[in-house]
């Protein structure tokens, strides 16, 4: 019986094993984006040199790039919310529905709060307005979060995330960290994405009809 349960675990964690890592793993850290947008540059690259995480998803909302940006910028503990599971990432409390005018001035250097405490958060590396922002953790070679928005030909945007992460020795927590991404990341940055663009359409649409 020993030997029998001995090969039912073999088993199953060889099949966890494949799942995840030879079909999830992959389709997870590409959802939405295309193969040009996978491998192009994008801003803040240089930053993490030997990435273990390496997401790029995407979207293609159905507004302009200037539509899309207020909601990017708010993004934030106590701020707009990040579009998720707000029980998870905000304390309960219901993500923005609207721009709020009180959180549409963002710099270089500016603190991106992702909860309770001072410095709880990711810093904002860099910032093209409309276009893109990077966020970082404030240290060379550590987690780099980018939002670009690049317009399309008939009107649309193509939203696009990556979120690059190393694995550090020297920082036990880094493994701490790329065990999250790899299992919450996806997840919570799919429904910020959905997030996003289900509100800038709706507030795009509202737009419309009230000036017709």
């Amino acid at each position: 019986m020993v030997i029998v349960a001995l090969a039912i675990g073999a088993a199953v964690v060889v099949l966890v094993w494949v799942v995840f890592f030879r079909l999830y793993r992959p389709w997870q850290l590409k959802w939405g984006a295309s193969p040009e947008e996978l491998v192009r540059g994008m801003p803040g690259d240089e930053i993490v040199h030997r990435s273990i995480f390496n997401a790029t998803r995407a979207v293609t909302v159905r507004a302009r790039p200037e539509d899309i940006w207020p909601w990017i910028v708010q993004i934030g503990f106590h701020r707009g919310g990040w579009y998720t599971y707000d029980r998870l990432d905000n304390l309960g409390r219901r993500s923005a529905e609207r721009i709020i005018p009180e959180f549409q001035h963002m710099e270089v250097g500016d603190l991106v709060p992702m909860g309770p405490g001072k410095n709880s958060g990711i810093w904002v590396k860099e910032l093209v307005l409309n276009r893109s922002m990077v966020w970082w953790s404030k240290k060379e070679d550590r987690t780099t979060w980018v939002w670009s928005l690049d317009p399309l030909p008939d009107g649309e945007t193509r939203l696009v995330t990556r979120v690059r992460a190393p694995l550090s020795w020297s920082e036990p927590l880094s493994i701490v960290w790329l065990a999250m991404f790899e299992l919450a990341d996806f997840p919570m940055m799919r429904k910020c994405l959905l997030g996003i663009k289900r509100r800038t359409e709706a507030r795009r649409a509202e737009l419309v009809a009230a000036n017709n």
